[in-house]
């Protein structure tokens, strides 16, 4: 059973397309007593010493247990399954690329044209999750949390809004989500890992593809 994807978040109707972005988590996690998120933010440290021992794609609930000094079945209440684990390791990485894009320096943050934030967004992007692609590969496993997952959703919003700024033609919703396909983590680690393209041929084709929507609009 897959889950459904959300409608894609409408357009706001304000000057330059511009709208109001805010950090949000990898995956929806529920407000927690104090000592709950203590145990969560123990948890979650034990697991990522593990993922660098071991790499993110040999971590299991069982390990975590294990080196915890916990049962079983804390970490899965406290993650609800593997997939869980993985996605709410990555919400630190993820939190430092949001903040880059929505507040951060230009070119990736405010300041310049919407195609130049497109593509320092991309190059940005494919920079970011080669530097930790066993996590984000091991996470990503199951492929329709990714597409539901609050970040996600923020980063098609974002490429969306430039898109509308730079006045892009088409449909937008699509062409976003065809833009972030080409960021794809699991494309990228093909493309570099057994194709044998170097990350520089990656970000080259990101610009070119980028030039090109500037063209066209």
């Amino acid at each position: 059973m897959t889950a459904s994807i959300p409608p894609f978040p409408a357009p706001i109707d304000v000057p330059d397309g511009r709208m109001d972005l805010t950090l949000t988590s990898v995956g929806e996690q529920p407000r927690l007593r104090a000592d709950a998120a203590r145990n969560r933010t123990r948890l979650l440290e034990v697991a990522a010493d593990l993922a660098a021992e071991r790499g993110a794609e040999n971590l299991t609930m069982d390990a975590v247990a294990a080196a915890a000094q916990v049962g079983k079945g804390t970490v899965f209440r406290r993650f609800g399954d593997r997939t869980g684990l993985l996605m709410a390791l990555l919400d630190h990485h993820e939190q430092q690329l949001q903040a880059a894009f929505l507040t951060g320096p230009p070119p990736l943050g405010p300041g310049v044209s919407a195609l130049e934030r497109l593509q320092a967004f991309g190059l940005g992007v494919i920079r970011h999750e080669h530097a930790h692609r066993g996590l984000y590969l091991a996470a990503h496993a199951e492929a329709a949390r990714r597409y539901t997952a609050p970040s996600y959703r923020l980063r098609i919003t974002h490429v969306a809004m430039l898109l509308r700024q730079a006045k892009a033609a088409g449909d937008i919703e699509l062409l976003a989500h065809t833009l972030m396909g080409y960021l794809d983590t699991t494309l990228a680690h093909h493309l570099i890992a057994q194709r044998g393209m170097s990350p520089e041929r990656v970000a080259a084709g990101w610009r070119d593809l980028v030039a090109r929507l500037g063209t066209a609009a």
